[in-house]
């Protein structure tokens, strides 16, 4: 994975930070939009801001340029939204985060200037989240590809199409895995260390029946609903888009072009759902014909009980 941060970009991402900044990430956020523990939503700051917009600058300021973070920061309440009408399990509920407004100002300045470099980090086959970008360029790609592979008839190449869905992808990312993957794409130790600060200091309590439960400390996984949380998953997603590529190059793999000219596609990105595309060898033929013969197997014992 070569390093694709420039020193002109850590400068930018490391210049001070103006209370103008501050102010547009606090008018980006809904009004009302998921209060934290505190009750108090964005509107709050937005309607008194002259009485105390000082005090939040001065606070989020402090925080970003490597001071410590008041506990209460990262307080952060889970509460289950019913996906069903009466829902009996716990995947029949969708957990949703609600972080203080003062972090979340934090955080979408950090954010702010994370999206501004992505699309010179991030792979052109990732097309969620990338400013500049539109998932339906991607889903245009998947179809094209897919339908050259359907109507082709003539030559001995063969193709194949696997669709990955990463289960609990956010909940999975290791905090260390991500440090890993933001210095080796160059981002500089100060950067990092911001980042990291608001990833690892998340607190969590469920809210049950109207109470609270204990604390919950985790120890990976990024937030639903942080502002940050998309492009730090992108990042991570990014080392699987190397390896794919890496793999192309060493000649363990090959992608499908639709012409001659066109270039090898192997994979496209959609967040965390992704469609590999490669040529398929004689000994990936034969382990395809396996597994098709297993799943029919298996789903056949299934019915028969």
């Amino acid at each position: 994975m070569p390093s694709r941060v420039t020193d002109a970009m850590n400068a930018d991402l490391t210049r001070d930070y103006t209370e103008e900044e501050i102010k547009a990430a606090l008018d980006s956020m809904g009004d009302l939009k998921a209060p934290g523990p505190d009750g108090v939503p964005a509107l709050f700051y937005k309607k008194f801001w002259n009485i105390v917009g000082k005090d939040v600058v001065k606070e989020v300021t402090e925080v970003l340029n490597g001071g410590p973070m008041p506990g209460s920061w990262n307080e952060t309440v889970v509460v289950l939204i019913p996906k069903v009408q009466k829902p009996e399990r716990l995947k029949d509920l969708h957990p949703i985060n609600l972080c203080n407004v003062v972090y979340k100002i934090a955080s979408k300045v950090l954010a702010n200037r994370l999206k501004r470099v992505l699309p010179d980090i991030i792979s052109l086959n990732q097309s969620a989240f990338v400013p500049g970008r539109l998932i339906t360029d991607n889903v245009l790609l998947a179809y094209e590809l897919t339908h050259y592979m359907q109507n082709k008839r003539r030559g001995a190449d063969s193709y194949a199409a696997l669709k990955l869905d990463m289960s609990k992808a956010y909940d999975r990312v290791e905090w260390e895995f991500l440090r890993l993957m933001l210095c080796k794409l160059g981002f500089q130790n100060e950067w990092v260390e911001r980042l990291m600060n608001l990833v690892t200091t998340i607190r969590y309590r469920v809210r049950v029946n109207g109470e609270l439960t204990d604390e919950i400390v985790p120890q990976r996984g990024l937030r639903q609903g942080d502002p940050i949380s998309p492009y730090l998953f992108l990042i991570c997603a990014e080392a699987f888009s190397c390896l794919l590529n890496a793999a192309e190059e060493r000649g363990e793999m090959a992608g499908v072009r639709v012409c001659q000219e066109a270039p090898s596609i192997n994979h496209l990105l959609f967040a965390d759902d992704s469609l590999l595309l490669f040529k398929l060898r004689i000994g990936v033929q034969n382990i395809c014909k396996m597994f098709y013969l297993c799943m029919k197997i298996a789903r056949a014992d299934y019915k028969q009980g």
